[in-house]
């Protein structure tokens, strides 16, 4: 049976309050269940307690970078599949390139297109 977006736990990562509010917000309306980190190392912890089906990992990040912190992610025990999206202002290519060998999934930027967002989600949790 397909989990719908009220069983699904979204990891939002990002240190800007009004940028995680607005991503907050609208997956809330699509019914996840959203946990928030505000800087890399808080979302290692909160990964590794929480386990949420996704996590939207901000890459310029304070105390640790997304990129790193998506590695630690992706070396802990139980979190090497969760899909981990990049969202950056950043739309060069050697920070896509970058976020791929890091281990991202896809790569959104800002300002995010929720509905293409939502998408997205809804595809990688598929």
């Amino acid at each position: 049976m397909e989990k719908d977006s009220r069983d699904r736990t979204v990891l939002i990562v990002e240190d800007s309050d009004d940028a995680r509010y607005f991503m907050r917000l609208s997956l809330e309306q699509m019914g996840y269940i959203i946990i928030e980190a505000e800087n890399g190392a808080r979302a290692v912890e909160v990964a590794q307690t929480e386990r949420p089906d996704i996590i939207l990992m901000d890459l310029s990040l304070p105390i640790m970078d997304g990129i790193t912190a998506t590695e630690k992610i992706r070396a802990s025990e139980g979190l090497a599949t969760v899909p981990i999206v990049a969202v950056t202002a950043h739309q060069e290519t050697d920070f896509r390139a970058g976020a791929k060998a890091a281990g991202f999934d896809a790569y959104v930027t800002k300002p995010i297109d929720i509905d293409f967002l939502s998408d997205l989600i809804k595809g990688l949790l598929a």
